[in-house]
């Protein structure tokens, strides 16, 4: 939409090939339906936060910042706030009304919008591109094609890989694909008693054959196969490569604020507070009730002893319990739970100021398509906006 926007701005009749029966069905799902439009940091900022190919996107980022993007959404009478974390969210809290801004932008512009129209395939004459097949019947012709039909992830919004598929049939490279900002399985049995609980302001680790590649603090969530919650789903982006090569783990800390020196002290004033109590009943104000016997459990402590006979020694595992809460990482979960794909058309065969082809002349290739991916905030839609903008002001 991006994409089709700007050149038709450049005074380019545009046609725009919807596989589905409306426009942005997958923007309409993000951010939980609430649709996470940016991130308000500074410009520069972006760049730490995309985990594969950052430098690329050094144009596209520039020529199209964050801050255009807003200012963008706000001239075409889309109010936006500014939430937790830099993230912009339209006032309204509805997806739908990014969607609409865009429509009417399109319809103003004089974009022609066919619907249902899946490429079945693109036909290429003397290594160019030709003309493209809609529903194996339909051929349409043109001066250029921009390919933005994302990656694998929610295959129910129409993303299946087509852009792939044609990409190599142009003869790019595909590099290794993978779900991404997709929560984990995880093998113990006990996360299925955790299920449902949310907690807020831990720290998250995760190591790969016990070096770590990824830490972060916020908030996560337990569900009946394992993990999920905004950490989690951006750890899986540095997960994702060593899935199936490496043992993959992950730590929680429950109380990133206290050193364990602090925390043994905290655990101390509550025993003393329930000295001739169980052990068992003496975490309440420690934990949320649903992780007290997952945690008594891993300290080792047995539930019934009295808290005044607890050693100094136990005490420490309890803190060790809660302060590096150990979960081994089975497997990432499937596409059609993943927010984006991790890998795609390899950029080095993409102009990283244009977005053209260098293999074949006035294609161009544009957002999740490419192998482009970042952490949850924002950040993954910017990417779409800028190399979007790109491709269409290069018509």
């Amino acid at each position: 939409m991006m994409a089709a926007i700007q050149a038709a701005k450049n005074g380019h009749q545009v046609i725009l090939l919807e596989k589905n029966e409306k426009l942005g069905k997958k923007l309409f799902i993000t951010g939980k339906g609430r649709c996470n439009i940016t991130n308000a940091c500074d410009t520069e900022e972006l760049f730490p936060q995309v985990v594969s190919n950052p430098k690329f996107l050094y144009s596209a980022f520039y020529g199209f910042t964050n801050f255009d993007v807003i200012d963008f959404f706000e001239k075409e009478g889309l109010k936006t706030k500014i939430e937790r974390g830099n993230r912009v969210f339209p006032l309204s809290d509805k997806s739908s009304d990014v969607i609409f801004t865009l429509q009417r932008k399109l319809n103003e512009l004089g974009v022609e919008i066919r619907y249902h129209a899946q490429v079945t395939d693109i036909k290429l004459e003397e290594g160019k591109w030709k003309a493209v097949v809609v529903n194996d019947k339909e051929i349409f012709k043109g001066d250029s094609l921009i390919i933005a039909t994302g990656g694998l992830s929610y295959p129910i919004t129409g993303s299946t890989g087509d852009g792939f598929r044609f990409a190599q049939k142009m003869g790019h490279k595909i590099t290794k694909l993978s779900p991404s900002l997709v929560p984990f399985n995880i093998s113990q049995d006990y996360v299925k008693e955790l299920q449902g609980l949310s907690l807020k302001n831990v720290e998250v680790a995760i190591t790969a054959d016990g070096r770590e590649i990824y830490r972060e603090f916020g908030e996560m969530l337990f569900t009946h196969f394992g993990v999920s919650g905004p950490v989690v789903l951006s750890g899986s982006c540095y997960a994702a490569p060593y899935v199936g090569k490496k043992k993959l783990g992950l730590t929680i800390d429950l109380k990133p604020a206290l050193s364990f020196e602090q925390l043994d002290a905290r655990i101390l004033r509550e025993f003393d507070e329930y000295i001739n109590k169980q052990f068992k009943n003496s975490l309440e104000r420690l934990l949320p009730r649903k992780l007290i016997s997952v945690i008594i459990t891993l300290s080792g402590i047995d539930p019934d002893k009295k808290v005044n006979l607890i050693t100094k020694e136990e005490r420490q595992n309890l803190s060790l319990a809660m302060k590096a809460m150990k979960l081994n990482i089975e497997s990432l979960r499937e596409y059609k739970e993943a927010i984006i794909t991790q890998g795609g058309i390899s950029v080095k065969e993409v102009n990283p100021s244009t977005m053209e082809s260098k293999r074949i002349k006035n294609v161009y290739f544009v957002g999740e398509a490419l192998d482009l991916d970042a952490v949850t905030g924002g950040y993954n839609l910017q990417i779409a906006w800028s190399t979007g903008y790109l491709a269409g002001n290069a018509q």
